[in-house]
């Protein structure tokens, strides 16, 4: 390894330290990673005729214009899937789209209402996304739950939910939509294979915490139904159902026509922003529906977008510098290339780090084969989606549902590692044992 390659190597993982620490340093990880990224991409212009060996002297500039023209258009398709699902979900909250949660959960008794949040969630992530469930859900919570020390339970639930929810859709965790996109798992394949272990990853942590709760909740629970804007109830369901069966369709947007994902996403958010200005035709002009949207628009979290563009271009920079390559063979020559003990070991470092940097270098360590483990759907990526998305729970930091739930109920790291650490690994490996049996008899 060349004295360059290691400079690049160390700055990567200073800022991977500083990404992990951001509790410490209060510095915004989007920041670290962006200066993370270009700082990476500096180093290796400073030597480019190293790496690029068959490219002519005088080419080589150019040619590294191209590359990073490609790494970044990879990037742009999952940054503007994630901006668009993103604006989609905004749009039906806040006309009160999710109105129906409350009441379709709403029960007295503790018990009862763990078991409909735990599949509320499981399915609502799957369709929408982890991170925008779990505020959903904790939101819905804040109005049925008063006792802090059960809401507690029931907010633990809900991160593992969520997770286990998005590891088998195509659309419901940010790593998953990187795999589909990169056209490593399919639709089908992820949702056959990875349902029933994703679901089991949900149901055992869920038969544990439930023995935490007993009893019924004080006295009966009346939801105040939201005033939201001027919508009616038939108006709200219909943009609910645009909302949502939209997210659905983009799968199915992308097998007929092959066309990139997030094309179908701008489909769905175009007919759903057209849709809800007619609702607005009749109504003053400064509520009108241009503005609502473009004031939602402004609140996309842009620091998670920039985020993710930094960590994965930046990670694009190991992939070209042979970093990423030479690491997977090492993990083969390790473990003698048995793919569940080394997606298992990813799963469990997801928990300690930020997932998406681990599954674009495991995209980037390991190539797509045309038949075998690493084959499209093979054991590998598959495994790999699930275990990087339930693998988050097992640390209340280890997953951007976790991250958003700690700050809104204000959980702490060591509460969540002493009652909860524990079960959710219970699930993983029961998940795990489940796509191992799964593999054995089914496929």
């Amino acid at each position: 390894m060349s004295t360059l390659t290691i400079l690049i190597v160390c700055v990567f993982c200073i800022g991977y330290l500083c990404i992990a620490l951001e509790g410490l340093t209060r510095v915004n990880k989007a920041a670290i990673a962006l200066l993370m990224c270009v700082l990476c991409w500096t180093l290796l212009m400073m030597g480019p005729a190293a790496y690029y060996p068959a490219v002519a002297e005088g080419d080589v500039i150019h040619h590294i214009a191209e590359v990073i023209e490609h790494h970044l258009g990879d990037a742009a398709g999952t940054l503007f899937f994630l901006m668009g699902a993103m604006t989609i979900v905004e749009i039906v909250d806040s006309n009160g789209g999710f109105n129906f949660v409350r009441d379709t959960i709403k029960t007295r008794s503790k018990r009862k209402l763990m078991w409909r949040v735990a599949f509320m969630t499981f399915f609502l992530s799957a369709i929408l996304d982890n991170l925008t469930t779990s505020i959903v859900m904790i939101m819905v919570l804040r109005k049925l739950v008063q006792s802090r020390g059960d809401r507690l339970i029931y907010a633990a639930l809900v991160v593992i939910s969520a997770n286990s929810g998005g590891a088998f859709s195509p659309i419901g965790d940010v790593t998953t939509i990187m795999l589909w996109i990169k056209g490593v798992i399919t639709t089908q394949g992820v949702i056959t294979e990875i349902f029933v272990p994703s679901l089991v990853s949900m149901l055992v942590p869920a038969f544990i915490l439930q023995y935490q709760l007993s009893g019924k909740f004080d006295k009966s629970l009346n939801l105040p139904k939201a005033e939201v804007s001027q919508f009616t109830k038939a108006q709200r369901d219909i943009i609910f159902w645009l909302g949502v069966g939209g997210l659905c369709f983009v799968p199915v947007f992308k097998t007929i026509t092959h066309l990139p994902p997030f094309m179908g996403i701008l489909l769905v958010l175009g007919v759903l922003w057209t849709v809800t200005e007619i609702f607005h035709y009749n109504t003053a002009e400064d509520d009108t529906m241009a503005k609502r949207v473009s004031d939602l628009l402004s609140r996309i979290d842009l620091s998670t977008i920039m985020f993710f563009l930094g960590i994965l271009m930046a990670v694009a920079v190991l992939q070209e510098v042979g970093v990423l390559t030479m690491l997977g063979k090492s993990l083969d020559a390790t473990f003698e290339g048995n793919h569940f003990l080394v997606t298992g070991i990813i799963g469990v470092l997801s928990s300690i780090v930020d997932n998406v940097p681990l599954v674009a270098g495991c995209m980037g360590m390991y190539p797509v084969a045309a038949a075998g483990d690493l084959a499209v759907d093979g054991i590998f990526w598959q495994l790999l989606a699930y275990c990087a998305g339930v693998g988050g729970s097992m640390l209340i930091i280890g997953s951007a549902a976790g991250v958003v739930v700690m700050g809104l109920e204000k959980i702490s790291f060591g509460w969540y590692m002493k009652k909860i650490t524990w079960i959710a690994f219970t699930g993983y490996l029961a998940g795990m044992f489940i796509y191992w049996v799964e593999r054995a008899l089914f496929f």
